[in-house]
């Protein structure tokens, strides 16, 4: 994972938000007269931060794990390649 602290708490801070975006979900739906667009459009925010959540993670593995000097399965480009690749599929 993250390997310096403010990498940490920036991803620890993705999670509060999406945290607190769950829980305005729950607070919808529970009222007797939500609105089920207005749930759509909060479950799409949750996944839309969630997908970036987990960019953000893999990208930091790639960059972290596979592509260390002298360790690098992967070429720099191969991994970039990857990392664009994957960030398109997520969005």
């Amino acid at each position: 994972m993250s390997h310096t602290k403010s990498a940490q708490i920036k991803l620890l801070n993705r999670v509060k938000k999406i945290r607190g975006q769950i829980d305005r979900v729950e607070r919808t739906l529970a009222l007797d007269d939500h609105e089920c667009a207005e749930v759509l459009m909060l479950l799409a925010a949750a996944r839309g931060g969630i997908n970036g959540l987990m960019a953000e993670v893999l990208e930091d593995h790639i960059r972290l794990h596979l592509l260390r000097d002298g360790h690098a399965p992967l070429t720099p480009e191969l991994g970039e390649d990857l990392i664009d690749l994957v960030r398109a599929y997520l969005k």
